[in-house]
């Protein structure tokens, strides 16, 4: 059964209806007529009859109580940090690195959850550790249920450990910090890595010292300068040289992925 507006004349009255099947064909009868709609609001007739009928159904009463302020809270929790940051974590491979990283040590806790942790505290309310340790408990993160906060400030002790390879260093010493960022951009270091075919107009292209023994002997120059025409391909392992010529370009045709770089005359 339902509530349906019926219109007569310029008056509309409520009524309830309730479906059924007659010879296998639904039909609607009215079970009652209960007035007239802008009265039934006015005095508020229609409010407590909705509220009478609510005490029969359970969803219904929780969320009239909820309205009026009388459902008791037990607790809320966010779901949308955790789940929007964590997907970017792992695609961008710092679960994996760091995991791989903290694995070495042998901690006595997930070191990685307990950076997660800290770093999404910063993106969305930016603190102290501590602070973060009581920030978690209104989230739902995986994995982060045990931790504790001394745990937090070893996570961080350890991103700032330094390292015994200092080959490489700036004016402050390598870290741990900088092995992962180092493997980070190892990672998404693949530019190229789907590039099938590359054509090179290098008309006048020469070497001057080391390199044109090698690559020089793919091609010659049309200039003075002794050097090189040659352009170079990559797919995979293979290599593949050739003239940057309209013939070639007409190969690439039917690549995923190509591209030639040229002068207006090429």
């Amino acid at each position: 059964m339902f509530f349906r507006p019926k219109r007569s004349g310029h008056t509309e009255y409520l009524q309830i209806v309730k479906n059924e099947r007659v010879d296998g064909k639904p039909r609607q009868s009215v079970v009652a007529t209960l007035g007239r709609v802008d009265e039934l609001a006015q005095d508020g007739t229609l409010d407590r009859l909705l509220r009478s009928g609510a005490r029969f159904a359970h969803s219904a009463v929780v969320l009239t109580a909820y309205e009026r302020g009388e459902a008791t809270k037990v607790a809320t929790r966010q779901l949308g940090p955790a789940l929007a940051f964590e997907r970017l974590w792992q695609e961008t491979g710092c679960r994996r690195v760091i995991g791989e990283l903290a694995g070495k040590r042998g901690f006595q806790f997930d070191l990685e959850r307990a950076v997660f942790l800290t770093v999404l505290h910063r993106l969305f309310d930016p603190g102290s550790d501590r602070a973060a340790e009581k920030w978690r408990h209104g989230l739902v993160i995986d994995g982060v249920g045990e931790l504790e906060l001394h745990q937090l400030y070893r996570a961080m002790g350890w991103l700032g450990d330094e390292l015994a390879d200092q080959s490489g260093r700036g004016l402050a010493p390598r870290t741990t910090k900088d092995l992962v960022e180092e493997r980070l951009f190892a990672l998404r270091n693949n530019l190229f890595s789907e590039l099938s075919l590359v054509f090179l107009d290098t008309t006048s292209l020469y070497f001057e010292g080391a390199g044109g023994h090698s690559l020089g002997q793919y091609g010659h120059s049309k200039g003075p300068p002794p050097g090189s025409e040659a352009g170079r391909a990559r797919r995979r392992h293979r290599r593949w040289c050739c003239r940057a010529t309209a013939r070639n370009r007409s190969a690439a045709r039917g690549r995923r992925h190509h591209s030639v770089a040229g002068d207006r005359a090429a």
